[in-house]
């Protein structure tokens, strides 16, 4: 299915070899309940592959999704696990089930992994131990049939290290692995992932753009910091904001842009790095009010918005 060309299915994109093997790994792993954790940068499609392990299973149920860093942490555990009637003030009459219980013979993804919090992973790694839930509130263990995916864009060997991740939870959860490449490493796939979002963008928006060949160079030789994302939202801003039908390189937005002439001998990489980030950032929050909006519009997600503004002593006053 998966080694022939290169496939168009939604975002699915397989031009590079690499890409080819985890889509045929992920086809493989529908057929089996191993739990699977996947690791890549934010915006590689962590969250395509997981949806290929879904579609290849047998499982009747739904494909759950839960962003662990999006969900505040006083309520995570009541979304997650459900609660009883009485739990909290507040709290439903009769109760209500949690995402595991409502991903019943069906799967759950646990995307940002990194971000649970100690507590909670706690009685995530009661799960796939025992495969039971027990509702907040409650005392009756409910048993679950639901099949366990976990993905994050964070070190998490690095963070057991510092104590901000249960060694044991990461055992149980990294039974098989996949790391999905960065865009940068597999370059094969930049051009058609351009062309096919070009395509969807003019049918969308009932354009007829074209990528000029200076353009399409160009981005091929980009580094895409943000990945497929960063790639989609950059083709749909292009379609929707440039009047001509041929799409220049002169058309990008300004951080596209590259400079070399300042470099010289003793530039510290690291620094400009993160003079850049804060200069996106800061760029950014004049044409966003929230770090949801921020982290839309430059192709990354939320929690690395919150933990990048923290850093640079950027605040927005929201959330």
């Amino acid at each position: 299915m998966y080694l022939e060309g290169y496939i168009i299915d939604d975002d699915i994109i397989a031009e590079s070899q690499g890409i080819k093997e985890i889509m045929n790994l992920a086809v493989r792993l529908g057929r089996f309940n191993s739990t699977v954790l996947i690791t890549g940068e934010s915006g590689v499609g962590k969250e395509i592959v997981v949806r290929v392990i879904h579609n290849a299973s047998a499982r009747a149920g739904s494909l759950i999704k839960v962003n662990c860093g999006a969900i505040p942490e006083n309520l995570l555990e009541s979304e997650l696990f459900g609660y009883e009637q009485g739990a909290f003030t507040g709290a439903d009459r009769g109760g209500k089930p949690g995402l595991f219980e409502l991903a019943e013979n069906g799967t759950i993804f646990l995307d940002e992994i990194g971000e649970l919090p100690l507590c909670l992973q706690v009685k995530l790694l009661r799960v796939l131990q025992e495969g039971e839930i027990i509702r907040l509130g409650g005392k009756q263990q409910i048993k679950i049939n639901t099949r366990v995916v976990a993905a994050s864009n964070r070190n998490l060997e690095a963070m057991i290290s510092r104590g901000e991740f249960r060694e044991d939870l990461y055992y149980r959860l990294n039974v098989v692995p996949i790391y999905v490449p960065p865009l940068r490493e597999r370059k094969r796939d930049i051009i058609p992932l351009l062309k096919h979002y070009l395509e969807a963008f003019n049918e969308k928006y009932k354009t007829q753009k074209i990528i000029s060949t200076e353009l399409l160079n160009y981005l091929k030789d980009y580094e895409w910091p943000g990945n497929i994302r960063q790639l989609k939202n950059i083709i749909e801003r292009l379609v929707v904001t440039v009047p001509e039908r041929i799409l220049m390189t002169g058309h990008l937005p300004v951080h596209f842009k590259r400079d070399f002439s300042s470099i010289k001998p003793g530039l510290d990489l690291n620094r400009e790095v993160e003079r850049l980030e804060k200069n996106i950032l800061e760029r950014a929050l004049t044409i966003a009010s929230t770090t949801r909006e921020i982290a839309e519009i430059i192709g990354v997600s939320q929690p690395t918005v919150v933990r990048k503004m923290k850093k640079y002593n950027i605040s927005t006053g929201k959330h």
